[in-house]
C-alpha cells in the first residue's frame, strides 16, 4: 500500500482551519518571546527517526505474543510500511535492519522500493541472542565473550558478514548488541568475559569501511539476571575508545536502572565526542519497551536539552543515528510508532525553546529556582502546532493518526496480506 498525495491534500484541507488558527497564535506568541519560529519548523523538518525493521509487526513478551492482522510478512512489505509512516509523518526517512531476520533476497529491488519510498538505510543490527538454524555453535552462555574461541569467532564472522549486508544497502553503521553475562554468582569470571568481549569487538571494528561505525549498546540485565558484560555506558565506552575513533556509545532509554540520570550521561558522552547513537523507547519498571513519551515525557525533554546542547557546542561529536525501539504488545504497530514520533519531535521542539544563553547566565548566578522556571517554561508550551507545520511543509499529513484511521491503513493491509501474516522478529 501506499498513500497518495492526493489523499494527504484531501484530508489536510478538512483540518487546516484549525491547524493555522492554532499555528498563527502559537506563532505570535513565540515571535514576541524573540524566538525564530521558521528556523524551528525547519529544524523539525529535517529530524528523521529510523524505524526498526522488527517493529513493524506486533511484539511480545516471555510469555506470549499476539499477533497483529495484516502484519507485514517480508522485508519488501516492512519498506511499505515504513513508507506509509514517512509519507504522513515525513519524519521516518530511514530503516533499520536486524540480520538475520531482514536479508534482503534482491539487493538492487529493495533498493529501488526504498529509494521511491525516500527511505534510507540507517544502521544495521547484528543477532548473536539467539542460536540460528544450522548454525554449527550456540550462544547459550555468550557469543562474543563466550570461553570458546569456536563461539566467539562464529560471533565474529556473523557481525562482519551483516557489516558486508549494510554495505551493499548504503548502511554506515553497525549495532552491536549482547546478551552475553551470567544468571548466577560463580559462572563467569568477570574479566576474562569483559577482555573476549574487547577483543571480540577489535575484530569485527578491523572490517569495518572507512566511513562506517560501531556503535556499542549496553544493558543492565535482560535476559541475564545476575550480570551482563556491557552493563552501563561505563563499559561501553571503554570498549569503543579499545576499538578506536570509529565506535561509539549507544544510549537506548529503556536500557537503564530506575531512575539513571540519562540526560547526564548523554551529556558527558556528547563532551567526550563518544555518544554514536539513540534508541527511543519509555519504561515504567525496566525495559518496557512501551510508546515514547508515554510514561515519562518530562525525562524525554529533559534529555532532548542535553542532546540540543550537545549538538549545538561540541562539533566533537559525531552526527546522532536516531532510531526508535519499542514493542507495541497491545497497539496496532503503525499508530505507535506514529504515537512515538511524535512524541519524539515534541520533546526536540519543546527543547528548542529553551533559552541556552538565559539558562546559561542563571546557571552562572546560581539561581536555581530561575534555572527551572525556564526549563519548565519550554516544556509547558503546546508545540503541537510546529509540529504540524513541519509536516505540511514537508507534504506530510496535519494529524498523522487521524489521517492513518480515515484512510483505513490498517483495513487496507489486511486486505492486502490477510489476517494471518506474522512478522519476523521478537
Amino acid at each position: 500500500m501506499k498513500i497518495q498525495q492526493s489523499a494527504i491534500s484531501d484530508y489536510n484541507k478538512k483540518v487546516v482551519t484549525e491547524h493555522k488558527e492554532n499555528f498563527d497564535f502559537l506563532s505570535t506568541k513565540l515571535t514576541k518571546q524573540g524566538k525564530d519560529v521558521d528556523s524551528i519548523t525547519a529544524k523539525l523538518a529535517e529530524f528523521q527517526v529510523a524505524i526498526p525493521s522488527w517493529a513493524l509487526g506486533a511484539g511480545g513478551t516471555r510469555f506470549g505474543r499476539f499477533g497483529f492482522y495484516g502484519e507485514p510478512s517480508n522485508l519488501e512489505e516492512k519498506i511499505d510500511d515504513v513508507g506509509i509512516l514517512h509519507s504522513l509523518t515525513q519524519t521516518a526517512g530511514a530503516v533499520s535492519l536486524h540480520i538475520p531476520w531482514d536479508i534482503p533476497s534482491d539487493y538492487a529491488a529493495i533498493k529501488e522500493k526504498a529509494d521511491a519510498l525516500n527511505i534510507k538505510f540507517d544502521a544495521v543490527n547484528s543477532n548473536t541472542f539467539q542460536d540460528q538454524a544450522g548454525a554449527k555453535e550456540s550462544y547459550k552462555y555468550g557469543s562474543l565473550s563466550n570461553v570458546s574461541k569456536a563461539v566467539r569467532e562464529q560471533a565474529i564472522q556473523h557481525n562482519l558478514d551483516v557489516i558486508k549486508i549494510g554495505d551493499k544497502l548504503g548502511s554506515k553503521a553497525l549495532t552491536v548488541w549482547l546478551a552475553d553475562g551470567s544468571c548466577f554468582p560463580g559462572q563467569n569470571n568477570f574479566q576474562t568475559a569483559f577482555q573476549n568481549t574487547q577483543d571480540s569487538l577489535i575484530d569485527i571494528y578491523k572490517g569495518l569501511p572507512e566511513d562506517w561505525k560501531l556503535l556499542v549498546e549496553y544493558k543492565p540485565y535482560e535476559p541475564n539476571f545476575y550480570s551482563t558484560v556491557i552493563q552501563d555506558w561505563g563499559a561501553s565506552l571503554m570498549l569503543a575508545n579499545g576499538c578506536g575513533d570509529k565506535a561509539y556509545t549507544l544510549v537506548d532509554l529503556g536500557h537503564h536502572l530506575p531512575n539513571s540520570n540519562i540526560e547526564q550521561i548523554v551529556s558527558i558522552l556528547q563532551l567526550k565526542g563518544k555518544l554514536g547513537g539513540f534508541h527511543f523507547n519509555d519504561s515504567k519498571y525496566g525495559d518496557d519497551d512501551v510508546t515514547v513519551g508515554s510514561i515519562k515525557p518530562y525525562a524525554l525533554f529533559l534529555i532532548f536539552n542535553e542532546l540540543v546542547y550537545g549538538m549545538q557546542n561540541n562539533p566533537q561529536n559525531p552526527d546522532l543515528a536516531w532510531m526508535i525501539d519499542a514493542s507495541h504488545n497491545v497497539k496496532d504497530p503503525l499508530e505507535d510508532l506514529i504515537q512515538s514520533l511524535e512524541a519524539i519531535q515534541e520533546a526536540y521542539a519543546k527543547a528548542l525553546l529553551i533559552d541556552q544563553d538565559a539558562l546559561r547566565t542563571a546557571q552562572l548566578e546560581n539561581d536555581v529556582v530561575k534555572c527551572q522556571e525556564i526549563l519548565q517554561g519550554a516544556y509547558r508550551t503546546d508545540v503541537r502546532p510546529l509540529l504540524e507545520k513541519a509536516r505540511v511543509n514537508a507534504g506530510g499529513v496535519i494529524n498523522p493518526i487521524g489521517a492513518y484511521r480515515a484512510l483505513g491503513v490498517r483495513e487496507q493491509l489486511i486486505k492486502e496480506r490477510g489476517r494471518n501474516t506474522v512478522a519476523t522478529g521478537l
